[in-house]
């Protein structure tokens, strides 16, 4: 059986994507990939095809990309095509069509999403979601199996689609093992992933100006110019030691120099029941959470107490969870070690795994 995995948004060596997922798949199936502006290469037995496309806006991936896109899933010829982004649904009917079978793998919890995108008029976000969910629903029906990446997004999409199951974005516990040396002589924290306003920049950058004597690691890249210009006046900034864009191994250096990882995103509707792949990462390389309050994310970490929940709008709960862990390098190393404990147990890639090669054999 021939399986095609497409992206038109997502980098050539998405995590979830290509590390993950057509990894997986490509043990038992032959497996493509089809990136828009990356490279042909084969990676773990996954074929990887680059569709060069000039984008010079949204809409240019929404049009030109997609359209592309097509074009080589056609040629591939697979047997079921995996799409990844929500413009890519508009050529469902068309692989339907060709008797393929489609499935349709939901990241994010979109019509929410956009109604949090700073550019979007607020005046039109709610009529353009409702547009969006409407679309979505609509295609979604025709897919022959829907794979969520959250529980909560499931539970939309099984109402729309039996075939629907949540395949969680956990870590690998092969490659993410306890990475913490010493927590009694650190004195950094870290955050690793997008930097945007909504993910909580600047409550950490403020949070450090009371806290001259701790290290804030930021790894990532900043949704806008305007952006870093504004976070980087900020006067704890001083305290900030910018890394940019990393790999995977610089990521568990940076974890291993860290008391706790931090994850502060404010709350939108986007955010509250998201599962954030970086929360687990930190768990798997046994350093303490502090993580914004949302009931979702205080189960996993305060059930487990493997970190500290708190209000991502209030700097003094902040400040006082960074200090706590900071003081105590014995109850953060206690928190770090019960991490690793839930991902090799239960928050693990492994496990997925499992659950969508099963999936994907009920499709043959």
């Amino acid at each position: 059986m021939k399986v095609c995995h497409i992206t038109s948004a997502h980098p050539q060596h998405d995590v979830r994507i290509l590390i993950k997922e057509c990894c997986s798949i490509a043990q038992k199936y032959d497996t493509s990939l089809i990136v828009v502006n990356g490279k042909n290469e084969t990676y773990n037995n996954v074929n990887i095809f680059s569709i060069e496309c000039t984008i010079n806006s949204r809409f240019d991936r929404f049009t030109k990309a997609v359209n592309l896109t097509l074009k080589k899933a056609i040629e591939i010829n697979a047997d079921i095509y995996h799409i990844h982004d929500p413009e890519l649904l508009r050529i469902v009917p068309k692989l339907k069509k060709l008797n393929k079978k489609v499935i349709y793998d939901v990241h994010e919890d979109l019509p929410r999403q956009i109604l949090s995108k700073p550019w979007i008029n607020v005046a039109i976000r709610k009529a353009i979601a409702n547009t969006v969910e409407w679309y979505e629903n609509k295609i979604s029906k025709k897919c022959d199996g829907i794979i969520t990446a959250t529980p909560f997004i499931e539970k939309r999409f099984s109402t729309i689609n039996k075939n629907t199951i949540t395949i969680n974005n956990f870590p690998l516990t092969k490659e993410l093992q306890k990475t913490q040396s010493n927590f009694k002589e650190c004195n950094s924290v870290c955050y690793i992933g997008g930097i945007s306003q909504i993910r909580g920049i600047k409550q950490m950058i403020n949070s450090l100006s009371s806290l001259n004597d701790i290290t804030l690691l930021l790894a990532g890249k900043f949704s806008s110019k305007r952006l870093k210009e504004e976070i980087s006046s900020l006067d704890g900034w001083k305290n900030v030691k910018e890394l940019g864009q990393i790999s995977r191994e610089e990521s568990i250096t940076i974890k291993k120099q860290s008391f706790a990882g931090l994850i502060l995103f404010l709350p939108v509707p986007n955010h509250i029941n998201a599962q954030p792949n970086k929360m687990f990462e930190y768990m798997a390389s046994g350093i303490p959470v502090i993580a914004s309050n949302f009931p979702l994310w205080k189960e996993i970490i305060d059930n487990n107490n493997c970190g500290i929940c708190v209000d991502p709008l209030n700097n003094n709960e902040i400040i006082n969870a960074i200090t706590l862990l900071r003081k105590n390098p014995e109850l953060a190393k206690k928190m770090g070690g019960n991490g690793i404990k839930m991902v090799n147990e239960r928050y693990n890639w492994e496990k997925e795994a499992i659950k969508l090669l099963h999936f994907y054999q009920k499709l043959k």
